[in-house]
């Protein structure tokens, strides 16, 4: 059965006044595009709006046939290939933090000199446990590339084998490692305009980065696809049983990661006395908070959570959630605030698992997030190059 979209919009036709007008006298994306979106497949009939009211960016998503659960979207999308990105990628470390020396490392792909500057720059953050080589992450690079864009994908603390460029864990709280990330290379190339892209933990991260910066230059868009806004909550739900796979794959990851850390800052980690670990709960509290600063899991879940600081976002910033997202979970009152922003585009589908959004529509429309992402942030930015 088609997909039918439910569809709450503001009606006004000027840009607000906390949007910030990016591109001069000519408005590109005004407030009558901005949309809350929820997806249904039902018969229900579309809310009042007018016709043609949905925008040019935003299709309709329909799952691939079979793939109508949201574990098997998870599942399948983790595995299924994409279009291989030939394009060879520049390896720096940036630092991040001069108090301790932590650095990360990006892979980027430039375009050619003298548009370089020019040109929208785009820096991803992969999800918990993933990399700059996440099948997501080169997936999306590709087609922003391809649409006339730079590519910064940057790796978080110790992610693709960097543990000996930081004595330190990551978490979900460090959005000024995105931060320092971003301001390095817009002094080293003179970046006008640079936007964020981030899955699932990396959403977290860019949505607070947006959150706490505000207007600042030269931030001009933020696009997230399943967001772990709310920590609390999505930490519980990969502990129920239906979800218990994903965070034995998450804990394993991570205890191995710990392990490797104690063993090159013996003096720093200390692997005894951390007692059973057995749940991601469990590893936030007796690792996380005992080393990053916090008072305990919940301390940690709060302070680092974007939903503090979403009403403080002042860029055009995109939001995909599925409702069969397997253990990320929106709370009503971090939902309402997302909606009160005039600056943020909410899309909740009913499907589409985590981070998967397998499409029945055939070859680029195949990974929809993914297209979705590139085509809002072509819409808000005005980035028309190879497009």
């Amino acid at each position: 059965m088609a997909e039918r979209l439910s569809v709450a919009q503001d009606v006004e036709g000027s840009i607000p006044s906390s949007r910030p007008n990016l591109h001069g006298p000519q408005q590109l994306y005004s407030r009558a595009c901005r949309v809350s979106v929820t997806s249904q497949i039902s018969e229900n009939t579309i809310l009042d709006t007018p016709a043609g009211a949905k925008p040019a960016w935003l299709n309709s998503f329909v799952p691939q046939r079979g793939l109508g659960s949201g574990h098997l979207q998870t599942i399948v999308g983790n595995f299924l290939p994409r279009p291989p990105f030939r394009h060879s990628a520049v390896a720096e470390t940036v630092l991040v933090d001069p108090a301790d020396g932590s650095s990360v490392l990006c892979h980027s792909h430039w375009q050619p000199e003298p548009q370089r500057a020019g040109r929208l720059t785009v820096v991803q953050v992969h999800g918990l446990e993933g990399s700059s080589d996440s099948r997501y992450i080169q997936g999306i690079a590709a087609r922003l590339w391809a649409a006339g864009c730079n590519v910064v994908c940057m790796n978080m603390r110790n992610c693709n084998d960097t543990d000996a460029l930081t004595p330190t864990l990551y978490h979900s709280g460090l959005s000024g490692d995105v931060g320092a990330v971003v301001d390095h290379f817009t002094a080293r190339f003179g970046l006008r305009r640079v936007a964020l892209v981030g899955y699932s933990m990396g959403g977290n991260l860019v949505l607070k980065l947006a959150g706490e910066w505000g207007q600042r230059a030269p931030l001009v868009a933020v696009a997230t696809v399943c967001p772990a806004v709310d920590l609390a909550p999505g930490s519980d739900a990969l502990h129920e049983t239906a979800n218990r796979l994903y965070e034995w794959r998450f804990l394993r990851g991570l205890m191995r990661r710990f392990r490797r850390k104690a063993e090159l800052f013996p003096n720093r980690y200390q692997t005894e006395g951390v007692g059973p670990i057995r749940s991601l709960r469990d590893f936030d509290d007796k690792i996380v908070a005992r080393y990053c600063g916090f008072r305990d899991a919940d301390d940690y879940y709060y302070r680092a959570a974007a939903a503090r600081v979403v009403d403080q976002i002042a860029v055009p910033t995109l939001i995909l959630c599925a409702k069969d997202d397997p253990f990320i979970r929106l709370q009503p009152n971090t939902r309402a605030r997302l909606i009160a922003n005039p600056n943020i585009d909410l899309v909740e589908t009913q499907h589409g698992g985590h981070c998967a959004y397998l499409s029945r529509d055939p070859g680029n429309e195949t990974h929809w997030a993914e297209a979705t992402v590139v085509r809002y942030l072509m819409a808000v930015t005005g980035e028309r190059h190879g497009c």
